[in-house]
């Protein structure tokens, strides 16, 4: 069992930066293909970005590519998501995800572990 607890969501105004965090349990972290999804007021949960289990490959939403980077350290159990660059459609709440197999996922569904989600509010 994985547990998942991201942090570093709040209120930011547009144009600026937040760094998300994801700390997970467990040793086999470092097996495991992690990936951001969002959900805002009304909408469906969406991908954001995605991360192989070794860090070394990454794909990223068309909404958020070249605004946001995923990262992870498997040394600190923890996965990264940095934003720059935030709009006011970027407000969601922001979860993280873990995947018991494969190598880089972008379906809600391929995934099996879930964070409880940071709340993220850009103001115009």
């Amino acid at each position: 069992q994985v547990q998942l607890v991201e942090s570093g969501g709040g209120l930011v105004q547009a144009g600026g930066s937040l760094r998300l965090s994801c700390a997970a349990s467990g040793r086999t972290f470092g097996t495991y293909p992690m990936g951001w999804f969002r959900q805002a007021p009304g909408k469906e949960r969406e991908f954001v970005a995605a991360v192989s289990w070794s860090g070394g490959r990454t794909v990223y939403a068309d909404s958020v590519k070249g605004r946001c980077t995923i990262s992870r350290d498997n040394a600190k159990n923890t996965e990264y998501l940095q934003m720059n660059i935030l709009k006011p459609e970027d407000t969601a709440v922001y979860y993280c995800a873990a995947a018991r197999t494969g190598y880089l996922h972008v379906r809600a569904e391929e995934y099996d572990y879930w964070g409880q989600g940071t709340q993220v509010t850009v103001s115009s």
